[in-house]
């Protein structure tokens, strides 16, 4: 299901009850992190997003936790369940022929509207919602209602928006989801972390001798284009293609007023500049996903020279803190979209699971059909080097019969069939830039445990024991007298 804008998402949500709409006057600076916050990590029933409609007085209503369940995360992509997003990727990688006509003509089918949706890639418009009002003169980010998130933030951040540059050498675009601090009405400070492709982008420009790196942000627009700005992509896929072949359309994109870029037609509003790739301040403190604070670091300048917008902007954003948070469930869209590609390298995985408790890059539990002496070290290995996989600092390797999401489980057979002197691999690596228990910079140490039943050619000749199972027949037999028990 494709959305025109963010206003058609948030109308779905709203008819099916998924939406609350907050009148009483707040303020940006803390209070709407407090009052997510407490709805994100409260009861089931009461975590919906939220709609802001009088905020410092600014005239712009502020929206939030849009993705923060697994319901309104799987709408935002266009699908019922996060399953489904690992089914149709599944699907359209099925490498053995179709079995009969009909599920031929199935597979060309959705073989002919990836082609229709991603194929032709984004799609150039001449005229756009988000460039309604166009502000070249005095653009000034004291118009909007960017939060202040928690007290010793070094200022107030724009956390949700999609970050457009483009590869000086080779005209690529990249999309990342990276937060911006307000250093003042005109500047704003970028935080692309070392290994994210914005980074990477800086690094270029200083060896081709680029003075200037244009830059865009762009705020809402098709639910699934934020998402994709977060997706961790190969550098030669662009993010606004992921997002046309999930909405089913390619994403209409105009150019910016005062930089060579594209941006969502669809968006709410636009921010417009230029990075000096010799220039760097200090970004920072902020209360980060990790539950701590990130000390100040130096990073990139973004100079704005035009912000443009819809007539009556809605500005969309997010928190971020102590897990679980709305960004748990944007991770786990990734998660269960990427399953499929894991599984092309390394087809022995049976599934994965990156629980808030890790934080994501602290924790990947994977089960796997194990084959062969060594084969769950093999897997390690092979994750830390996949993409952004290659950051996790402890990677779980269980059998196949373990259910990965279910961490009691985990805990049991982790704890039970590991000898910490022979199961355990600790080698040293790239890690997350956000580690702070690394000595150094987004290198240190990391941990493979496996989990797995052991035989003699692993070192265990004593014999692995046999899990207890009751029989099939008692519990069918039980199945079929539950009512006469009375417990039913």
């Amino acid at each position: 299901m494709a959305y025109r804008d963010l206003r058609d998402f948030l109308r779905r949500l709203e008819e099916a009850g998924e939406l609350i709409r907050i009148r009483t006057p707040v303020s940006s600076e803390l209070e709407i992190t407090e009052i997510a916050d407490r709805v994100m990590k409260g009861p089931a029933a009461r975590n919906k997003a939220l709609w802001f409609e009088n905020v410092d007085g600014k005239g712009i209503p502020v929206v939030i936790n849009l993705f923060g369940t697994p319901r309104r995360m799987a709408w935002a992509l266009g699908v019922e369940d996060l399953e489904d997003l690992r089914r149709r990727l599944e699907a359209l990688l099925r490498p053995e022929l179709p079995q009969g006509v009909g599920e031929a003509l199935e597979r060309l089918g959705q073989v002919l509207g990836t082609l229709r949706s991603i194929g032709l890639g984004p799609r150039r418009v001449s005229r756009a919602p988000c460039q309604e009002v166009v502000e070249t003169e005095q653009p000034s980010l004291d118009r909007l209602p960017i939060l202040k998130c928690w007290p010793k933030d070094g200022g107030r951040y724009i956390t949700l928006g999609q970050v457009i540059t483009r590869d000086p050498r080779t005209g690529k675009r990249n999309v990342g989801l990276y937060r911006l601090q307000v250093h003042d009405e005109r500047t704003l400070g970028v935080h692309w972390q070392i290994h994210k492709g914005g980074a990477e982008h800086e690094r270029a420009a200083r060896e081709v001798g680029a003075e200037r790196i244009p830059i865009a942000v762009a705020l809402g627009g098709d639910p699934a284009c934020i998402w994709a700005a977060s997706a961790p992509l190969p550098p030669d896929i662009d993010e606004y293609m992921l997002a046309g072949w999930l909405r089913g359309r390619p994403v209409e994109m105009v150019r910016c007023v005062t930089q060579p870029l594209e941006v969502p037609a669809s968006a709410e509003i636009v921010i417009e500049g230029y990075i000096d790739p010799r220039e760097q301040r200090l970004e920072g403190p902020f209360g980060d996903h990790t539950g701590y604070y990130t000390p100040p670091e130096p990073f990139p300048v973004m100079h704005i020279t035009a912000i443009t917008h819809r007539r009556d902007p809605i500005y969309p954003t997010t928190i971020v803190g102590r897990p679980p948070m709305e960004d748990y469930w944007m991770g786990k869209a990734t998660e269960r979209l990427f399953l499929p590609l894991v599984r092309l390298f390394l087809p022995e995985v049976v599934d994965y699971n990156m629980p808030a408790e890790g934080v994501f890059h602290n924790l990947v539990i994977v089960s796997i059909r194990k084959r062969f002496p060594g084969h769950a070290r093999k897997v390690i290995f092979g994750l830390w080097g996949l993409g952004l996989l290659s950051l996790a600092k402890c990677i779980v390797v269980v059998d196949e019969w373990v259910d990965v999401h279910n961490l009691s489980e985990v805990a049991w057979q982790v704890l039970g069939n590991v000898d910490w002197k022979r199961d355990v691999v600790i080698v040293e690596g790239p890690v997350d830039h956000l580690d702070h228990a690394a000595p150094l910079r987004a290198y240190g140490g990391k941990i493979g445990i496996d989990a797995t039943a052991k035989g003699p050619e692993e070192g265990h000749p004593r014999g692995w024991p046999e899990r207890i199972e009751m029989s099939p027949e008692i519990r069918a037999l039980v199945d079929r007298r539950w009512e006469e028990y009375g417990l039913a």
